[in-house]
């Protein structure tokens, strides 16, 4: 495993690459949170996740640290920075185990609406190496990805159909998608 850089929170806000989409869940911020807790549930939700193990114990917290395994042999050791149940999470990585990932961490913001609930959920990262450079050219594609697996997520895309639509700009990367949900939309 290779090291990242331990960054705060201000990270999301300032790292060299963000990605940020919204989507609209016909869930509760409560069911959302017993999601985000169960280990087992990410590689269904989430493609690109194999496995996760919690690495410290209950309850999950500020400080909480798991182990996830993803595709591509990618394994990222996480520390939570934010905990706050039905409302806010955020980790990053404390080692990766490809040298290209100077620092890397999420955020997801989750706000009740009629309905259910919406979630904003940030990836930031610093590329290191061959990956700064092919970033400013994937970097838009991986952004396309995101806002497509939210779609998915969310049901109002199936896989292989075109994505949804953008309208907005975040840190020069397409972030806003056009996509119907009950009542609301990818955003």
């Amino acid at each position: 495993m290779h090291p990242c850089e331990r960054v705060d929170l201000g990270f999301i806000d300032s790292a060299p690459h963000r990605f940020r989409n919204s989507v609209d869940l016909a869930i509760t911020p409560e069911q959302l949170f017993e999601v985000f807790a169960d280990a087992e549930s990410w590689p269904q939700w989430a493609p690109v996740i194999t496995n996760v193990t919690w690495t410290s114990p209950l309850p999950r917290d500020v400080g909480s640290t798991r182990l996830v395994e993803m595709r591509g042999g990618i394994v990222g050791d996480e520390v939570f920075l934010a905990w706050e149940p039905f409302t806010h999470m955020t980790f990053r990585f404390n080692e990766c185990s490809t040298p290209y990932v100077g620092a890397f961490a999420e955020d997801y913001r989750v706000e009740a609406i009629p309905g259910g609930c919406r979630v904003t959920w940030t990836m930031a990262m610093k590329p290191l190496g061959p990956a700064r450079v092919s970033m400013v050219v994937f970097g838009p594609l991986l952004n396309l990805a995101l806002r497509r697996f939210c779609a998915i997520s969310a049901g109002t895309q199936t896989p292989g159909s075109p994505p949804p639509t953008s309208d907005r700009l975040v840190c020069g990367y397409s972030a806003h998608t056009d996509a119907h949900l009950i009542p609301g939309r990818v955003r």
